[in-house]
């Protein structure tokens, strides 16, 4: 019996450490789920629009490389205490630029290249965004 509870012990703290590990950095592991949704939605968009829409994806796909990046240099650097959001307003702007990126690329037409420019500089914004939640400050 007592090799039995401690057995159960030790799953239950490999559980709980498991659960804390997941809820690191919500915020950051969310976004990462908006722009893998953000990039299905461009893949499965009619293909021909100029070029434009496989350049989005590559953006996209760089943004998604920024937020694993800030998830694994804030896990090394232990910023945030485990199961505490992280900068909320940060995130929420970055929640928003994705938001406004996703309905640019909904939009009918390139809207003589302003569209398409607006969306770049949403790529730059997030990009900042993103580096910014990493800053240590």
């Amino acid at each position: 019996m007592l090799n039995r509870n401690r057995v159960l012990g030790i799953v239950i703290l490999l559980v709980s450490i498991a659960a804390l590990a997941y809820a690191d950095q919500p915020f950051m592991r969310a976004a990462r789920v908006d722009l893998q949704q953000a990039r299905a939605q461009l893949q499965a968009a009619v293909a021909n629009k100029g070029g434009h829409r496989v350049k989005a994806i590559e953006h996209v796909n760089r943004a998604i490389e920024y937020v694993n990046a800030g998830i694994a240099y804030d896990r090394r650097h232990n910023h945030a205490v485990i199961a505490a959001p992280d900068q909320p307003h940060m995130q929420a702007a970055l929640d928003n630029l994705k938001a406004a990126k996703e309905n640019l690329e909904r939009a009918t037409s390139d809207k003589g290249g302003y569209r398409r420019k607006a969306i770049d500089e949403i790529n730059d914004a997030i990009s900042e965004t993103k580096k910014g939640i990493d800053a240590v400050e």
